[in-house]
Formats: structure tokens, sequence, C-alpha cells
């Protein structure tokens, strides 16, 4: 089959715009009749699927085949409808298309669905049934439960097939996180603007451009999400979203013994936790996404919270990497060089900063690593690739660290709230990080 990434759903999306032989509606209908919107709720707001229709002639049975994996509905394989995006990050194409069927269908002057009580539609197809359900499931279970996550793996990021979850499924794997947060950012878009779904996804997706073109939109989702959402309105859909499900006769059970008033603790908690995991804390690339090689012999476990940050720059590579290709490569080259010629068990740093709008994992939250010497067990070392003695990093790179990383990180019991931050150069001998990046962190909270 043609490899799952965004650039073969654009071409699909081309396919079927290019002509009308044998092919009738549109590619989010289509998408409702091969199962991408099944669910009561998006049902509810957008009636029942069409009929499946027969091939489209302008596909190959192999792009077909393709399309219809990927929209086919597994509750229990929530995975399998995801592709790989250029940016490095994994989306689900059901709540994608979903929230770009009822963008087009505001602009054509659609009339507002009659669901009681009155909802959101664009919020109710892509995120706030899949949030409610979860959080409503997760309140009577032993705590173990997982309501949001996990982000997941590909095979091969040049030819990804497989894409394998990094632990227990909840409904909200990262990739319908992505995909539902696109899809209200494309939809929203659509209404105001209606534009032919390829060109749209290709410039959103920066697909076909060879990915070394520098950051596409999709890499300020997190971001736009937040502008556009809030924390108040997310809370406010969930909310409606679960008054409208207690009344769908397929999900009435889930609900008929739970009060109002427990029903608005459940959005609330719903709407927190998932601005705090998708728009608050910043992405970070797995190691297994950027083709860490193994760490050798046994890591030595840190003891949270932790009390200091160490901020480096890489120094080599000289120059800021603002591709997912460009930032994995120069993970990869790091590494190498971090066990071959320094002899260390992995990469030194904790994580790694790319001008991608993406965080690298290095040695992670939990390991000790070999960044600072002398103070390695005492705090994480966060390096940004580039030179930054005579040069800053890009605004939005330096706010990645400065204003999501540390706060997520106090937030999530992994540093201490009064921890210190410090440059390299203060714990040993070294210009690192630079002259620039050093007066810059010297603003920063926590700086001593």
């Amino acid at each position: 089959l043609p490899p799952r990434h965004m650039d073969s759903v654009v071409q699909i999306v081309e396919a079927l715009e290019s002509t009308d032989h044998g092919f009738t509606g549109t590619v989010p209908e289509l998408a409702r009749a091969l199962g991408g919107c099944s669910t009561p709720g998006c049902r509810a707001v957008l009636g029942e699927p069409p009929d499946v229709p027969p091939t489209p002639p302008t596909l190959s049975h192999e792009q077909w085949l393709l399309l219809t994996q990927l929209l086919h509905h597994d509750a229990a394989a929530p995975e399998r409808g995801a592709v790989l995006a250029p940016d490095g990050s994994t989306v689900a194409l059901g709540p994608l298309l979903a929230g770009i069927e009822v963008g087009l269908k505001r602009a054509a002057g659609w009339p507002i669905p009659t669901v009681e009580p009155p909802i959101d539609a664009l919020y109710a197809v892509t995120i706030t049934e899949a949030l409610g359900t979860s959080f409503l499931l997760a309140r009577d279970g032993d705590g173990n439960r997982t309501t949001l996550g996990p982000g997941g793996c590909w095979d091969d990021v040049d030819d990804p097939q497989n894409y394998t979850l990094l632990g227990p499924p909840s409904p909200i794997p990262d990739a319908i996180a992505n995909g539902a947060m696109d899809g209200v950012l494309l939809g929203a878009q659509l209404a105001k603007a209606p534009t032919p779904l390829a060109d749209l996804l290709q410039g959103y997706y920066g697909t076909g451009n060879g990915t070394e073109k520098g950051r596409p939109p999709s890499s300020y989702r997190r971001r736009d999400f937040g502008v556009l959402t809030g924390l108040e309105k997310l809370e406010e859909e969930v909310a409606a979203m679960l008054r409208v499900l207690r009344v769908l006769p397929p999900t009435q059970e889930l609900l008929e013994d739970v009060g109002s008033e427990e029903v608005m603790a459940i959005a609330r908690q719903a709407a927190r936790d998932f601005m705090e995991v998708y728009v608050d804390c910043p992405a970070i690339v797995p190691r297994c996404m950027w083709g860490a090689r193994p760490y050798r012999g046994t890591p030595k476990p840190l003891t949270l919270p932790l009390g200091s940050v160490y901020i480096h720059h890489t120094f080599i590579p000289s120059v800021p990497c603002r591709t997912f290709t460009a930032c994995t490569r120069d993970m990869r080259a790091m590494q190498r060089f971090h066990q071959d010629v320094r002899g260390w068990d992995d990469i030194g740093y904790s994580f790694v900063v790319g001008s991608d709008g993406y965080l690298y994992q290095g040695r992670g939250w939990h390991w000790v690593g070999a960044h600072t010497k002398g103070y390695n067990s005492k705090g994480y070392g966060v390096g940004y690739i580039g030179d930054f003695s005579a040069t800053l990093p890009d605004p939005d790179t330096i706010a990645l660290v400065r204003d999501g990383l540390l706060p997520c990180a106090v937030r999530t019991g992994r540093l201490h709230h009064n921890y210190t931050l410090r440059g390299h150069r203060q714990m040993g001998r070294t210009d690192c990080p630079g002259n620039s990046l050093f007066h810059e962190i010297e603003t920063w909270h926590g700086f001593k």
C-alpha cells in the first residue's frame, strides 16, 4: 500500500477532487461513508452516513484500500486510522475530516443541527464526544484507566506503514488529539473561506515540499488551538456533549446515574487535563521517532522532582534545524558522536530543542544524563540545536522552553517550583550556551 503519510492522503484527495467521473459528494462525506464518523454523537450532528460507493475510478486499487483502512473506525485499535505528517506528528483522519465537513457545511449556509441541548458542531464531531466519553468511563474505575494518550512510533518514517502505541490506549491517543485539534482549526478556517481540500491540506501540513522548507502551520497546532478555544469554551462544549449523549439511545445507559453536577465535574477535569497535556505542555518527540540507538549499559534513575535546569547549545550542529527531517538527522549525529567519540552510554542531554517547534527526547525525564559534569543527577540538561554565540534562537523556540517545558515540568512534579536555572558555563569551563543565549536566559524565571 502507499505509505501511511499525509502525502498519500493529499494525492488521494487530489484525485477525488480532480474529476466528476463516478464520484459524487465531498471527500468528507466519503470519509463518513467509510466509517470516519461512526460514533453516536457524530451521527447526531452530521446525520447517518451515506452508503459506501463503488471504488472511484480516479483511485488505484491500493489508494482505495488505504483510504478504507484509514477510515474504518476500530475503537480497539484507534492508531490504525492515523498517518504521519511532514512535521513528525501523527494525525488521525476521522476527526480531521469530520471537522472539515462541518466547516464546509457552514460555508455553504448549513442550518445548525437541532440537537438538544445546543452544541457547537465543530467541537462535537472532533473532540468533545471522545473527551467526555474518556473521562466518563474513567470516573468509576480504579484510577488506573488512561484518559489521554499515549503517543506512538512508526516502523519507518520514510515509508510509514505501522504505528505502534507506546502504552495502553485511551479513547484519545495523541493521534486522535492531533487530528481533533487540526479538524477544529481547519474547519474554522473553511467556514470563513472555502478552499479545495487538497490545497488546504497541502498548505497546512506542508506536504510535497520535500519537507525541507521550514515549519508548516501544523507545527503550531497547540498554540493555535489554545488561542481559538480556551479552557472555558472546551469545558462548556464537553458538558453540553455529555448532556446530548444522555438522551441518545446508544449512550443513555452510560449516563443514567450521572447527575448534572457530576457532568460539570467530568467536563471540567476533561477540559483541564486536555489543555494541560496538549496545549500548555509542548510536544516531545520520542526516541523511537528520531531513530535513537539503544542506551548502552544500565541507565541510572533520577530522584524526582529535580532542583535544577542547565541550558546548553550544541555548537555542532551549528545551524538550527527547522524541519523534522533535519532535526532527526541532527539527533542521530549527536548520539553517534556522544556514544562513539565521547564514549558515553547515550546522547548526553535530557532534552534537545529544535527550531521546528518540537522538543526531542534525549535521556528524558527519568534517567541521569551526561550534560553538566558533576551535576548530572541534580538537574535536567536542555540543549538548543545550533551555535548561539552571536545570534538567538527564534522567539518561539526560546518560548518552547521558557514558557512551555519549564512550567510544565513544575506542574507535573518533575521539577521543584523553586528550581534554579543556570547556563552550562556557570558549572564548568566552557562558553556554552553561547553569549547570546546566555544573556537571554539571564532574564528567565529561576536564573541564578
